[in-house]
């Protein structure tokens, strides 16, 4: 009999004889191949296909096991803490920022809301909910020019979630939620699988569909515009502003759909994991990861916003439920539980860095053009309060952008820095020419 170590049988799979069929139990080789939780065997490539600027925001949601998380002391020579001691390696390529904040924000589970916003979500009067532009989508509007995507959201759920439990991190103009993509086998395909004949015409005919209704929208909007008071004529000048920058999405789009999209071989790709299988949560991390990365070495996109996890939810490596152990209230055991999964998660950041690292970009490799911005919007305390202050802070990359690494940036809590500055920095390092975000002050003293 042959070996089957390495062969997928049909769950059909059945033993035959003397005119007999006797049906085999499940077996570990009907498994799918990303059932079987083998660790990804997918390489980083010698060199991209073009030196860019590019930024990735990784979010984890919940805080983190500060305890175990604070390095000690700072500026260069600071001492790595228990859990930082998983990115060693990398020492020189990535800058601890702690005492940063949001003081706009209320906390709680509306982190990932308002992480790369900086909004206070019940700013406007009347209404429960009100966003503003993600710092990724500043970014966005300059190098989107130049790529197929202006930029990608991902997330462990697709869609936009709700309102204080958002699925995406990116938020328009006008503070709409841009829907994320939970599936690799669905983004790989959009990313990289040339369309058919049909999905061509399909598409051109929903392009066409989106403008017609476009049109219609702003002919009626500019109608109404001159009868309207000055504070309306403004919110209604913010809601075209938005509708015009998805035409100009639709126009891009359309110019793009003649140009063959990147050849990438996806064999060792493990597309089929899930993100809420806490049995592939390693898998799917990794092989979002890994497409991200293939879109940068593409310049299929310069603009990536990536919650590994929604708040509220979420899980280790070992299917740990990150949410419940978040609210610890200072038990020990919570605590080393919370530790594991924010070590596990740097283990999978450490595992994209070195792939950046890896790849030949221009006179050095794709990290250096790379900002990996990576952390929480909430910092779950010594008692799991889930304060907006201290947020959990790693930058990695960017060193021919600008960003001094290895090193300890510390701020006063207390005094609440707002952590627009630290978006502020990564903005214009991207090279959009911009003197504020948000709530920012200046940029971030001491990052470059």
């Amino acid at each position: 009999m042959p070996n089957l170590v390495d062969q997928h049988l049909s769950r059909r799979t059945v033993l035959r004889g003397l005119g007999a069929s006797i049906s085999l139990p499940l077996l570990d080789a009907m498994l799918p191949r990303a059932a079987l939780g083998a660790p990804s065997q997918y390489r980083p490539l010698e060199k991209s296909h073009g030196v860019h600027p590019r930024m990735i925001c990784c979010y984890v949601p919940n805080g983190v096991n500060i305890t175990e998380w604070m390095p000690t002391g700072e500026g260069l020579g600071y001492e790595m803490s228990p859990t930082l001691q998983v990115l060693k390696a990398h020492r020189k390529d990535f800058t601890v920022i702690s005492g940063l904040g949001h003081p706009a924000s209320k906390g709680g589970h509306s982190g990932a809301d308002t992480w790369l916003t900086g909004a206070d979500l019940a700013a406007v009067p009347g209404s429960d909910y009100a966003n503003s532009v993600s710092a990724d989508q500043i970014v966005a509007q300059v190098h989107g020019k130049q790529t197929r995507f202006p930029s990608l959201q991902l997330s462990d759920t697709s869609g936009t979630g709700s309102a204080g439990h958002s699925h995406t991190l990116s938020f328009d103009r006008s503070g709409t939620p841009l829907p994320a993509e939970d599936s690799p086998q669905r983004l790989f395909d959009r990313l990289f699988v040339p369309d058919t004949t049909a999905d061509r015409a399909a598409t051109l005919r929903r392009y066409a569909e989106k403008k017609s209704i476009l049109d219609s929208v702003l002919s009626e909007a500019n109608a109404l515009h001159k009868n309207l008071g000055s504070t309306d004529q403004k919110k209604l000048d913010q809601y075209l502003t938005s509708v015009r920058e998805t035409e100009q999405r639709v126009r891009r789009l359309e110019a793009w759909i003649d140009i063959p999209k990147p050849n990438i071989e996806s064999r060792t790709l493990q597309l089929n994991s899930q993100p809420h299988n806490a049995h592939d949560r390693p898998m799917w991390i990794d092989v979002m990861l890994e497409i991200a990365y293939l879109a940068f070495l593409t310049d299929t996109t310069r603009v990536i916003s990536f919650e590994w996890s929604r708040e509220a939810g979420g899980f280790g490596g070992g299917g740990e439920n990150h949410h419940q152990l978040s609210h610890h209230g200072g038990d020990a055991e919570m605590l080393k539980g919370l530790g594991i999964i924010d070590r596990f998660h740097l283990e999978r950041l450490g595992r994209f860095i070195e792939f950046l690292k890896s790849t030949a970009d221009g006179d050095g490799n794709m990290l250096d053009h790379t900002l990996v911005l990576y952390g929480s919007g909430m910092n779950s305390g010594k008692r799991g309060d889930h304060s907006p202050k201290n947020l959990p802070t790693i930058i990695a990359g960017g060193q021919k952008l600008g960003i001094k690494q290895g090193q300890h940036l510390k701020f006063d809590e207390e005094k609440h820095p707002p952590f627009s500055n630290l978006l502020l920095s990564l903005v214009q390092m991207m090279g959009v020419e911009t003197d504020s975000f948000r709530d920012s002050k200046s940029t971030l003293t001491g990052l470059s």
